[in-house]
């Protein structure tokens, strides 16, 4: 039998041959982020000791300090800022009015209108003295070119992308930072789930413009939010973060208490991870979550359904259902929640468009608020940020806008699920039974 090709201008052409190695490569490769993403181990994670104080008590706060490895500022000031409509204004309003310094880390910065306010405002402050350091990661803004910051560069600020796409980073490519942070002078922050696009703003794919909230923070935890921007700094740039600016606080008396947790991942796990489980293992009257993508680790799920079946917790969930950015997550989110939804707990998927907020409170008192999504990546594999806040009158918002989500969302129930077409269910056991092993 001959060895050579066959005459078929396609079967052995260099060209074609290597187009073929590389889109298997490319498969493979996708395959394994896949995996990685989505079921990649998962450390185990368990209270084995209650915290018997109140969730409000000083040793509860301690502890809760401690075991996150975050400082507590006892003055903070926190304001809700619900959707693009109140947060760009805010944030914006923030950096023209900046004299010393802005700070500012987003895994989002896409061109286009809202990105172009925030750069000529930030160029516009950089030419009058204002020292400006942006960090922007290269995934998470992949369609943004390089040379669309060349004038903030040209005003004299500073802006580097974390882990653009070089062979030596290969090896750590999916560690993202998801952070969205920005702080002025030393003394104003915002920190939410919102980063720099026109899709927060306006209609977009999935419908109305995505429902995100955003904080603005005053009072010593804008420091911590200082340290935590200048940890991917001097990753970036190689400069240590050392900048004019006013260190202010407000009468202790004027604030509440808050943590802001830091989290990388390592072997061990993240802060942010041990932050949730913590607070999930301490509820014990009510944990409203809401996030873009539910999909709980096992210990998670684990907490949930202890806390329900155990201290009569009541837990609602409130996330993506057609909407989603990334409707395979909602597709093998429906892996978990038969079980969930058996056990008690309340799932909901908003209908108007992407909802993007990130956001957990427990008992009516602490609220979470910052980058993290319920899900593996955020607690595994990205850089995120997270404050955890102790104030009811906080707790008490978040309900409220809580509230007025749900009813613009739509219950999932058994039934729906049950009846699914035979191809769906057999492709969420297989995911059920593939996130078992996590």
């Amino acid at each position: 039998m001959s060895s050579e090709c066959p005459r078929s201008p396609y079967r052995c052409h260099p060209a074609v041959t290597a187009l073929a190695v590389a889109g298997a490569g490319a498969l493979a490769w996708n395959g394994a982020r896949l995996a990685l993403e989505l079921f990649g181990p998962a450390i185990p994670y368990r209270l084995i000791n209650p915290i018997t104080d109140p969730l409000d008590s000083e040793n509860f706060v301690q502890f809760l300090s401690i075991i996150t490895d975050a400082f507590i500022s006892r003055d903070t000031a926190v304001e809700v800022l619900k959707n693009g409509v109140q947060f760009y204004p805010a944030e914006l309003e923030a950096i023209r009015a900046a004299q010393k310094s802005i700070q500012l880390e987003f895994y989002e910065f896409f061109e286009g209108e809202i990105a172009g306010l925030v750069l000529d405002a930030l160029a516009e402050r950089a030419r009058k003295g204002v020292n400006v350091h942006l960090v922007v990661d290269a995934i998470g803004s992949f369609r943004t070119s390089d040379s669309y910051f060349d004038e903030l560069r040209r005003a004299g600020g500073k802006m580097f992308w974390y882990h653009p796409l070089r062979p030596k980073i290969l090896p750590s490519i999916d560690r993202r930072t998801h952070r969205k942070l920005m702080v002025v002078d030393g003394k104003l922050g915002f920190i939410g789930g919102a980063g720099i696009a026109d899709h927060w703003l306006s209609h977009s794919k999935q419908g109305h413009p995505w429902r995100d909230t955003m904080f603005r923070i005053k009072g010593h935890a804008v420091s911590s939010m200082v340290s935590v921007l200048s940890e991917n700094w001097l990753r970036c740039s190689g400069e240590i973060l050392t900048l004019p600016m006013e260190i202010t606080s407000s009468p202790a008396d004027q604030g509440v208490a808050s943590m802001v947790v830091a989290s990388t991942p390592d072997e061990g796990g993240t802060r942010a991870r041990i932050l949730y489980q913590v607070l999930l293992d301490s509820a014990r009257e009510s944990i409203f979550i809401t996030t873009p993508y539910f999909l709980p680790d096992r210990s998670a799920r684990r907490a949930l359904l202890r806390a329900i079946r155990e201290r009569g917790v009541r837990v609602r969930i409130l996330t993506n259902g057609q909407n989603s950015d990334v409707p395979a997550v909602t597709k093998l989110s429906r892996s978990l929640d038969v079980e969930l939804l058996r056990a008690g707990v309340e799932i909901y998927e908003y209908q108007p468009g992407m909802i993007h907020a990130k956001l957990m409170v427990i008992d009516s008192q602490w609220s979470v608020l910052g980058s993290a999504n319920f899900d593996h990546r955020s607690f595994a594999l990205n850089n995120e940020v997270n404050m955890a806040v102790l104030d009811r009158s906080l707790a008490a918002t978040l309900h409220s806008q809580m509230d007025e989500d749900l009813n613009q969302s739509r219950a999932v129930t058994i039934e729906q699920l049950r009846n699914r077409s035979f191809a769906t269910r057999v492709m969420d056991d297989f995911n059920w039974l593939i996130r078992r092993e996590e």
